[in-house]
């Protein structure tokens, strides 16, 4: 009898757990969207090397009714992210090692995932492997990437004000000008009208 094929995009996958077979590859991040939006700007997609990912199936006896059926699920990546602090890219692994339970339909389903800690989905024939790993490396992701040490000094640039004006900070004046005082000390009104005709020009 010639063996099964199984397809990651579209997976039977209560055929494929009770196959007990491993399923394994590589995807090129291309192939992810989701995942590849999330990489830093400017970032060449081709040259990210490929998602590696393995999935097998396992099915846990029990005494008083069928058996349960899970999916063990792996993969790995490195993704050029966006630095928090400096904003240049820095090179995060992303990785993840998942067990998920399957059910006979989505109700049975909802309710196992209600009940229980372990996740749960819906069996079916056109299961979308790919896709299930992409949702899982992109929940892996560090919330805050960031290098151990920035490849340009960020407080430096932080603190120069002469490159970049502090937000919220008046602008200094190029040369002090001196405003004429009338007689009860208090700036002339017609000398303020001229400093302020010339500083518009």
């Amino acid at each position: 009898m010639k063996a099964r094929t199984f397809v990651p995009r579209k997976l039977d996958v209560g055929a494929f757990i009770e196959s007990g077979e491993v399923l394994s590859g590589e995807s090129a991040v291309a192939d992810l969207p989701r995942l590849a939006e999330g990489m830093a700007p400017g970032t060449d997609v081709s040259t990210v090397a490929a998602v590696r990912w393995k999935a097998q199936g396992r099915q846990v006896a029990q005494r008083m009714s069928a058996p349960q059926l899970w999916l063990d699920l792996s993969a790995s990546v490195v993704l050029p992210l966006e630095c928090q602090r400096c904003l240049h890219p820095v090179s995060e692994l992303v990785e993840f090692e998942r067990s998920i339970r399957f059910a006979k339909d989505e109700e049975t389903a909802a309710q196992m995932d209600a009940d229980s800690d372990d996740d749960v989905l819906a069996l079916a024939r056109n299961f979308d492997l790919l896709e299930l790993i992409e949702d899982e490396l992109i929940m892996a992701q560090p919330i805050v990437p960031r290098h151990d040490v920035c490849p340009t000094d960020v407080a430096s640039l932080m603190n120069d004000e002469t490159e970049t004006p502090v937000p919220g900070k008046p602008a200094e004046p190029e040369a002090a000008e001196e405003v004429a005082l009338d007689k009860s000390g208090k700036p002339n009104p017609f000398a303020v009208l001229a400093a302020l005709k010339k500083g518009g020009k």
